[in-house]
Order: C-alpha cells, then sequence, then structure tokens
C-alpha cells in the first residue's frame, strides 16, 4: 500500500520550494523503499530549481543522502529490510559494453525506479538525479542503495552520495594521485575541498589550495592542503609553479568549471601532468587553448564524472576509513537543518557561508 509523506517540491523555475504532502507507492520488481535520515543540500539541487538541468516540473528535490531500507520489490537481493545504505545516482547495469568490459563506473546504461511518486492528486514528480530526497521516505532503484556500516553519521555519510565522492574520486579515480605527487585544486568548496582530502588520503606530498574566499582556504588547510593560494590577490599559476620548484603540479583538479580557471589547470600543471575537470560548467561555455601547447605538454586531460566512483566499490572502504577517523567527512557537515528549511539554505550556499547545510530527518 503507498505512504504519505512530506517532501520538498521545486513547483516551477526559479519559485521557492515548498514542503509537500507526496506519495511514495510499494516498491516493483527491483525498486527499494528507503526512510531518509540525512541529505545534504547540493547546487545541483539549486540548478533543477532554477531549470538549469531540463524542465521536468515539478522536482523532488535532494539527493546526497543516507538512510534505512524499509522495504524491497521483487528480486532485489542486494539490500534487505534494515540495512543502513548510502544512496546513489549512478545503479550501474552490468550489461552495457563499459560494464562488460570491467569498467562499471563508466555504465552507459545507469537505471531509476520504474515507478513515479507523485503529490495527492496525482500529479507526478521528477525525482532529482532519480533519487528525491529531500523526504521522509523515498523510492529508488534497489541498485541506487549501497549498504555500509550502519555506525557512520547519517549525515556525513550521505554526502559520499554526490559531491564528496564527487571531489575524493576526482582525485583518487581519475587524477590517480599517488605517493609523494604535488597536487594543486582550484575552487576549495565542497567539492574541491573533498578533492583536497582526497590528494591527502592518497600520499601526496603537496596541496596546494586554491580559492578566493579566505574562509575556504582555511578549511582546506584543516583538510589537509599544505599550501594556500588567495587567486583574488596572487596570479594562481605563479604560485603553483613556484611552489613546485618552477615545475608545475602533478596533478591539477579545477573544481570550479569555467574557462578561465580550466586555463589556470592547464598552464599550472607539470609536463606530461594531469589535469582533471570535476567543476560542472554551464552549455554556453568555450574553451580556446594552443594546440601546439596541448601537444607539446605532453599528460593528460580528463573529466571527473561522480569521482569516477563505484558505489559498491567506494562507499564501504570510504566509510571505513571515516570510521576508522582517517578520512574527515564530519568538517563538511556545515549545519544541520530541519525539512522546512531548504529555501533558506540554497541561500547560505550561495553566499559561500557553508560547505554543506544537512537535512536531518
Amino acid at each position: 500500500m503507498s505512504q504519505q509523506v512530506k517532501g520538498v517540491i521545486a513547483g516551477g523555475k526559479g519559485d521557492a520550494v515548498r514542503l509537500e504532502t507526496i506519495v511514495v507507492p510499494d516498491p516493483g520488481p527491483g525498486e527499494a523503499v528507503v526512510k531518509v535520515q540525512a541529505c545534504g543540500v547540493c547546487h545541483t539541487d539549486l540548478h533543477y530549481r532554477e531549470g538549469g538541468i531540463n524542465d521536468d516540473f515539478p522536482f523532488l528535490l535532494g539527493h546526497e543522502a543516507a538512510g534505512v531500507v524499509e522495504s524491497v520489490g521483487e528480486g532485489v537481493t542486494e539490500v534487505a529490510p534494515g540495512d543502513f545504505v548510502i544512496l546513489n545516482w549512478r545503479a550501474v547495469c552490468g550489461r552495457c559494453r563499459a560494464c562488460r568490459r570491467g569498467r562499471p563506473w563508466y555504465c552507459f546504461d545507469t537505471h531509476n525506479a520504474r515507478q513515479r511518486m507523485t503529490l495527492t492528486d496525482g500529479t507526478e514528480l521528477t525525482p532529482a538525479l532519480g533519487i528525491g530526497a529531500f523526504a521522509e521516505k523515498t523510492l529508488v532503484a534497489a541498485g541506487q542503495c549501497t549498504k555500509v556500516d550502519s555506525q557512520a553519521s547519517p549525515a556525513a555519510a550521505g554526502l559520499l552520495g554526490c559531491g564528496v565522492m564527487a571531489g575524493l574520486g576526482a582525485a583518487i579515480n581519475t587524477g590517480g594521485v599517488g605517493r609523494g605527487d604535488s597536487v594543486a585544486v582550484i575552487g576549495c568548496g565542497g567539492v574541491g575541498g573533498a578533492a583536497v582530502l582526497g590528494a591527502r588520503v592518497a600520499g601526496a606530498a603537496k596541496i596546494i589550495a586554491v580559492d578566493i574566499d579566505d574562509r575556504k582556504l582555511t578549511t582546506a588547510a584543516s583538510l589537509g592542503a599544505t599550501h594556500t593560494v588567495n587567486s583574488r590577490r596572487t596570479d594562481p599559476v605563479e604560485a603553483v609553479r613556484e611552489l613546485t620548484g618552477g615545475f608545475g603540479a602533478d596533478v591539477v583538479i579545477d573544481a570550479v568549471g569555467r574557462p578561465e580557471t580550466y586555463r589556470q589547470a592547464f598552464h599550472a600543471r607539470d609536463l606530461a601532468g594531469t589535469v582533471v575537470l570535476v567543476g560542472v560548467p554551464t552549455p554556453e561555455m568555450r574553451l580556446e587553448l594552443p594546440l601546439l601547447d596541448l601537444f607539446g605538454r605532453g599528460g593528460a586531460l580528463k573529466s571527473s564524472w561522480y569521482g569516477d566512483c563505484l558505489p559498491s566499490r567506494d562507499f564501504p572502504m570510504l566509510i571505513d576509513l571515516y570510521l576508522q577517523q582517517r578520512l574527515d567527512l564530519d568538517t563538511f557537515v556545515t549545519e544541520t537543518i530541519a525539512l522546512d528549511e531548504v529555501e533558506q539554505a540554497f541561500a547560505r550556499m550561495h553566499q559561500g557561508d557553508v560547505l554543506r547545510s544537512v537535512v536531518v530527518l
């Protein structure tokens, strides 16, 4: 039998979000209903509200979440009722050409729940990234649930569902940061801060944090940055080169995603170094670089989508590191809020006042 719960809805482009009663159906084959315990407020949710993703309103927002499986549908074997899980938006199919080649983190046919959650009048909702976790309960594909150790704080664990995993993975998975490497991270919000933390966990010897906000640089230092550069006052390319013996960093991570920051990343890397783009550009942005520089500098230019993570592999491992106090996820939780405070959290996020506001239910 379906259930009625409270959820945060974006009804139209630019409209303030509102708390509504939503209908969550019983899970069908391959689906699960999850009782949400915590969900981070991510920039992607704001992009949905502003119509920056698509115009399939109304949206049920929220996707960076952890909770407990309440019920599962027919054929579900990967999780069971009572499991503590982190939700992810990359449920791999296991059948596409990427999965068959042993690269499931590139899965080309990820999936969501087939059924739709609705408003009480029957209006179908579009769940953000196929999750919709600014709600007391949500319906997802069972493959979007990754079981982890239940001793973890839901507020911290849920952040692996999107932004923090994107940053950690940009350093560890995509960038391949190794022991003794030099790393520069441009943009030290939630994703960039996580990239700094990932570089530290991977054993980087020098981690240079670059931002225009001294508050974010202070946080980056607490997460493991060995040097900080305020690019409003100092040329970041020159600073990174000076801090690396004139060569540039082995890995430079652009966590902003603008043409000007990408050019900085490109010129701040060492010969044969790696640039990783994890910040999300907008459709109209264009980049121009001398083709000879692309050829002459060698190395690799990579994009990192969701940190090239495989949730079944990465989430349990990272939660284990967190419980061993080797991965400080708690620092990213700037504040905890109620379900009806998401609109105010968007304003604080836009002003750069928080790494993450986290809805706790």
